[in-house]
């Protein structure tokens, strides 16, 4: 889709440039535009999911919270600040930690879809140089090496960021 919609051709992104007057920009060859479309496109491949989890969150609130918040005359912004993120809280959290868990696996697939040798200068990532020497080169001692390190500092991000959730706010994975 990406590949789609930032065609310099027919891609509606340079369609819109084009409708205010702008040249058409190829963004997929672009070293400096790859970090932009790699975290927004991020963004929005996971809108979707982020809300579901966050509206059955709200949805477990009670609604007798809201109903005494509003007698004893909180405002909108007052009860969403004083119920609502109270409540949602634990979810957060627990997100948090799970994202910190795969901090350093940033999306193979992804960047080996996007990555061409125009914008390699950016694109090139842990899990793509060790795809390209471990499975290309046939160095597969050396990229289970960079592979157990990079698991070593997913699972002490993850327990540190756990036990600063249960140190702090009492919500944790574990």
């Amino acid at each position: 889709m990406l590949v789609a919609f930032l065609d310099p051709n027919t891609g509606i992104v340079n369609h819109a440039l084009q409708a205010f007057g702008m040249k058409p920009i190829n963004f997929m060859q672009s070293a400096e535009w790859f970090r932009h479309i790699y975290v927004w496109s991020g963004q929005w491949q996971s809108l979707g999911w982020g809300t579901i989890i966050y509206l059955a969150a709200l949805a477990g609130i009670n609604p007798e919270l809201h109903e005494a918040a509003k007698v004893d005359g909180a405002s909108r912004m007052q009860r969403i600040w004083h119920v609502n993120i109270p409540g949602i809280l634990p979810t957060v959290v627990v997100l948090f930690i799970l994202n910190m868990g795969m901090f350093m696996q940033i999306g193979f697939e992804k960047v080996l879809l996007m990555q061409n040798t125009l914008n390699s200068e950016t694109s090139d990532i842990i899990q793509t140089f060790v795809y390209e020497r471990g499975i290309l080169e046939g160095q597969y001692s050396f990229g289970a090496a960079i592979g157990l390190f990079e698991s070593a500092i997913n699972i002490v991000l993850l327990i540190t960021v756990n036990n600063t959730a249960r140190r702090v706010g009492d919500n944790s994975l574990w």
